[in-house]
């Protein structure tokens, strides 16, 4: 077993860490205090080829592979998870359904437009009543001739509502299957479709820097041109998509584990107590020993997952667990980065107040830890 990164994937992490703390890191503490979303760093972001990571270079794409993909997601959120929020949800959610299930015809109006990072595009699964349950999704859509008439609302959608987000793709109930069950299909709606609106969400508790929206379909009007892949094609292409998602929200855990335990390691070297850095304490040292063995864990166990989806394994059940385990470590190690810190972490003038914050929504967001922990259990037989 080969666990040294290849020199591509190695030059990546260099140049997107250089980015991060060069371009991010001086204004991220600014953008978050004011939930100020910027299309200015996002097209930079595009710039140095963080959008369509995955993509085929036909399409405007890098054409890398998933490893390269999460290393730099984590180098992202090892500085600051809103930007991370932008760059994962925009690969993962917005190009990717686009890219597995779109039509050709789909893919080359869209794709080389949003692997530039010049444009956005959300993925419109949750509602105010269907979270975890994404079956209970209540959003119809009506076929009428040779178009669809849409009508619902989705709540919680990243990339969806800022000055250059172009679109979203929608899951709607569009009929009944022959054993009674709902037929869902996916449509790609695009913004200043009559009916359609998307209204920023702000006063939110972490990624105050993302863009998040509520969208809402009143007798939205779209072309058959516009169902994403097949009619009754939605579901199963929401499961895959939360699939590859939750290999990103792996790794802004990995990255935003790995940014709080160089600040806490850094202010436990400086800060001094009885005569000497608290990094010489016991009690100190142990916690500091504890991330350090977590995120080696979860990197391994990330990497392994994205490794399998490249070789074209099955990875869902890797993926359920590097999400649940990455997510819930950088939940533990930003907990110790703040004790660590006393009364300071709890300051938003040291970043390591902003990870904790942070955290939280990768223990909800892409499938709850419970829900990770039900995907897990059927996987090994329970």
């Amino acid at each position: 077993m080969d666990y040294d990164l290849n020199r591509e994937q190695e030059m990546i992490r260099d140049a997107v860490r250089s980015f991060a703390e060069k371009q991010i890191a001086p204004i991220a503490p600014e953008l978050d205090e004011n939930e100020e979303f910027s299309a200015g760093l996002t097209r930079q972001m595009g710039e140095i080829g963080l959008f369509g990571m995955f993509v085929s270079e036909k399409y405007g794409g890098q054409q890398l592979d998933y490893v390269s993909y999460a290393i730099a997601v984590e180098e992202v959120a090892r500085i600051d998870g809103s930007q991370a929020a932008t760059v994962a949800a925009g690969n993962s959610l917005g190009i990717g359904p686009i890219y597995y299930f779109g039509s050709e015809e789909q893919k080359k109006k869209y794709l080389p437009k949003l692997c530039s990072g010049q444009y956005l595009w959300g993925f419109g699964l949750t509602e105010p009543e269907a979270g975890s349950d994404a079956g209970g999704s209540q959003t119809t859509a009506v076929q009428d001739g040779d178009d669809w008439i849409i009508n619902g609302s989705k709540i919680f959608i990243t990339n969806a509502a800022s000055e250059i987000s172009l679109g979203v793709t929608v899951q709607a109930k569009s009929g009944t299957r022959p054993n009674g069950k709902p037929e869902y299909t996916c449509f790609l709606v695009e913004h200043g479709t009559k009916g359609f609106t998307a209204r920023p969400m702000k006063k939110k508790m972490m990624w105050r820097a993302s863009n998040t929206a509520e969208l809402f379909f009143d007798d939205v009007r779209v072309p058959k041109s516009a169902v994403l892949g097949n009619q009754g094609d939605g579901f199963r292409q929401m499961l895959q998509t939360l699939d590859g998602g939750r290999l990103s929200i792996g790794a802004m855990g990995l990255g935003g584990a790995q940014g709080a335990y160089e600040l806490a390691l850094k202010y436990a070297r400086s800060r001094k107590q009885f005569g000497q850095p608290i990094s010489k304490f016991q009690a100190v040292a142990f916690k500091l020993a504890d991330c350090a063995m977590e995120i080696e864990c979860a990197r391994n166990l990330l990497y392994k997952a994205c490794w399998l989806r490249d070789k074209k394994r099955a990875f869902e059940k890797e993926a359920s667990m590097a999400k649940l385990y990455c997510s819930e470590v950088m939940g533990r190690v930003a907990n110790h980065a703040v004790q660590i810190h006393g009364g300071y972490g709890l300051m938003k003038e040291y970043s390591v107040e902003r990870f904790y914050r942070d955290q939280k929504l990768l223990d909800i967001g892409e499938g709850t830890s419970e829900i990770q922990r039900i995907v897990i259990s059927r996987h090994i037989g329970c």
